[in-house]
This record gives C-alpha cells, sequence and structure tokens, in this order.
C-alpha cells in the first residue's frame, strides 16, 4: 500500500490540501489585478467626461472642419464659404465674409478675387467691406495700390475688375479727401498707374514709356483738368523703381489650379530649339496651357500664358491635324519651360506648334482655347472712364 501512494506521488498527484493552495493565491493575485484595471477605468472614465476635455474634442473637431473650408473655398469659393456658413463656423454677413477673406490666412488668392469680383448682393456688400478693411489714409496712390493688390488677385473678367476698381477707387477717395476731384479720376490713374508697371517691367514690351509719355496719357482725366506734375512724377518714379507684387496662388500646389480644367488631353508638340514631336499631357485652365510628360505627374514641364495670343489651323506636312499659337505682332511668346535638372528657363518659341489626333478634337481644341485666350482688359475699361469724363466736363 506504501509503494502504491509513492507510486502516486511520483507520477504527479500532488496532496489535495497543497493544490488548494497554489489554487487560492492565483484567485487573489487576479482579483487584485481586476480591481487596479477598474481604478485604471474609473479614473479614464472621470477624465472622458470631464468639461474641459469634452471642449478640447470639441475644438478639435471645429479645427477640423474649419480646415476643410478653407481647403474647399481654394478649390471653389461659393461651395467653400457654403460649407463654413452650415457648419456654423462663418457667419452668412458681409463684414464677417469680408474680415475672413482679409485676415484668414492659408487663402488662395485667385480664389479670393473670384469671390469678391462676383454680382450677386451679398458678394457687392462683401466687396464693399473688403475694401473698408484696408487703410489709405497718407498713402499716394502707388502706395495704396501696392497694398489692395497684395490682398487678393484681380481676376481676368472685365466686369470683375470694373467693380473691384471702382470699389477702390471710391474707398481711396474717402481715405484721402481733396486728392482728386471724382473717383473718376483715381479710377483712371489707377488703371494707368498698373498699365505703367506692365509696361516698364514685362521683358516683351519693348517700348518702354518715358516720364512725358504718362503725363500725356494723363491729361484732362481730373474733371477735365490735368492732375499735378509733381504727382504724376512720384507715382511714375515709385513703379520705375519697383513693380507690384501681384501674388500668385497660394499654397504651393498646383493640384488646385489643374482641379477643373476648361480641356485636358494628349497632343504631339512640337519642339522649340529640336524640331521633333513629343508626346505631352496638357491641360487648358485659367488662361494658361500647362503641359506635363505623364498625366500622374505632379508640376507641369512648360506654361503658356494665352494673353493676346491667337490660334490657328496649320496645314503641315509631316502631321495631318495641327493647330498653331502665335502672338499676332510677331513677338517671342512669354512661356516658361523646366529643364532636367529642375531649373526654370524662358521657352525659345516664335510660335506653338500642336498636332491632335483627328479633326473633331483638333477643332474642340482650337474652339477651347480662343474661348479662354484673354485680351488685355484694361485699356477698354479706362478708355470708357475717360469718354464719361470728357462727356461730363463738356456737357
Amino acid at each position: 500500500m506504501a509503494i502504491c501512494r509513492k507510486d502516486s506521488f511520483l507520477w504527479g498527484k500532488a496532496p489535495p490540501k497543497r493544490q488548494a493552495h497554489t489554487t487560492g493565491i492565483h484567485k487573489f493575485e487576479l482579483l487584485d489585478d481586476i480591481r487596479k484595471l477598474r481604478l485604471e477605468i474609473n479614473d479614464i472614465t472621470a477624465e472622458i467626461q470631464s468639461p474641459e476635455l469634452k471642449e478640447q474634442d470639441k475644438n478639435v473637431v471645429k479645427n477640423r472642419r474649419f480646415l476643410r473650408g478653407k481647403k474647399k473655398f481654394n478649390m471653389d469659393p461659393k461651395k467653400g464659404v457654403r460649407y463654413l456658413v452650415e457648419s456654423e463656423l462663418l457667419e452668412w454677413r458681409a463684414e464677417a465674409l469680408a474680415e475672413f477673406l482679409y485676415k484668414e490666412d492659408g487663402l488662395n488668392k485667385t480664389a479670393i478675387g473670384n469671390f469678391l469680383g462676383e454680382r450677386e448682393e451679398m458678394h457687392l456688400q462683401t466687396l464693399k467691406a473688403f475694401v473698408g478693411l484696408h487703410e489709405f489714409s497718407d498713402l499716394n496712390l502707388v502706395q495704396a495700390l501696392r497694398q489692395f493688390l497684395w490682398s487678393f488677385r484681380l481676376p481676368g473678367e472685365a466686369q470683375k475688375i470694373d467693380r473691384m476698381m471702382e470699389a477702390f477707387a471710391t474707398r481711396y477717395c474717402d481715405c484721402n479727401p481733396g486728392v482728386f476731384q471724382s473717383t473718376d479720376t483715381c479710377y483712371i490713374l489707377s488703371f494707368a498707374v498698373i498699365m505703367l508697371n506692365t509696361s516698364l517691367h514685362n521683358p516683351n514690351v519693348k517700348d518702354k514709356p518715358g516720364l512725358q509719355r504718362f503725363v500725356t496719357m494723363n491729361r484732362g482725366i481730373n474733371n477735365g483738368q490735368d492732375l499735378p506734375a509733381e504727382l504724376l512724377t512720384k507715382l511714375y518714379a515709385s513703379i520705375r523703381s519697383e513693380p507690384f507684387k501681384i501674388p500668385v496662388d497660394d499654397g504651393n500646389d498646383l493640384t488646385l489650379t489643374f482641379f477643373n480644367p476648361d480641356r485636358e488631353g494628349w497632343l504631339l508638340k512640337m519642339g522649340g530649339r529640336v524640331k521633333t514631336w513629343k508626346r505631352r499631357w496638357f491641360i487648358l485652365t485659367d488662361s494658361c496651357l500647362y503641359y506635363f510628360e505623364y498625366t500622374t505627374d505632379k508640376d507641369p514641364i512648360g506654361i503658356i500664358p494665352l494673353e493676346n495670343l491667337c490660334v490657328e489651323k496649320l496645314c503641315d506636312s509631316s502631321k495631318p491635324y495641327c493647330l498653331e499659337l502665335f502672338n499676332p505682332k510677331g513677338q517671342k511668346i512669354k512661356a516658361c519651360k523646366t529643364e532636367n535638372k529642375g531649373r526654370v528657363v524662358q521657352g525659345k518659341h516664335q510660335s506653338y506648334k500642336l498636332s491632335a489626333a483627328g479633326p473633331e478634337e483638333r477643332d474642340a481644341w482650337i474652339s477651347a482655347i480662343r474661348a479662354s485666350i484673354t485680351k488685355d482688359p484694361f485699356y477698354d475699361l479706362v478708355s470708357l472712364r475717360k469718354r464719361k469724363v470728357i462727356s461730363n466736363t463738356s456737357s
């Protein structure tokens, strides 16, 4: 019997009392761990339910929505503003909208200009409030224009430009009474200064206007009288010494520019220096033609501004469905391209020859490019206002 008990012990059958003791120790340790976990859970629950942390969570969500609204604004100003208003992050009041556009960082300045240029009543009120946030007192006209034209980017449509420059002229005259006899004078001279800036600092303009020509072109605009020569001389000298800094699109991400193009597709392009045809992906938007090596490329390898260019069908023996972009004055086209090492250089094209896959595609590109080509709208606007001033003084 003793041998049997010994054999049982050797085969791992421990005495019952010792097994119960071991089990009790494990149970005690497990209960202690559970108690500690409950305490930790209670502490975390208390933290989550505290008013301060709840408020922090709300602020995080609010900031994320506000950032999303700004991104939407940069892609589509009206949709972005609507999203912010519906999210109760922006009030649908002209003063609140104007402050948002004027003070908020990270907004695309082209988008700001497009929103301010619309003719709906709220947009007109917002434009007035936006211009009212600028302080032009004791600034000469060039100084005021530098401040104004840096706060957004002028759109390309003549009617939008007219409304925005009219608002500027009114604000400037309110801030500086007695400088000009009417807002028409300020309006005309503002455009004259902008055109002078282009003429003096655009490398494609060969005939640079001198001071006397600037004085002559502005005769009789002050309700039939000439402006003081000293005033015009100071304005001319200021522009000649330092050009306007015109803002480019904010964000440093051209994907926003290509978000909703007028047209896009593959075309063959004739090289400028080496006359060979190369397949390029073209995007037409914002009065510019951008071309890429691949559709997946983020940045273009070339940009062709369409301002004052013409486009026509072209008969080319090597390719059947060609079109040509050219300057009707015979000047070199102001364009740029990126070289292999990433350096941006000026294009060397007198004209751009492109080839489509078929006649319908070629004609569609020609139609889209013609619709996108812009003439400088300033001259027509100034001519209309000058005729108004002359008719008012003669009547």
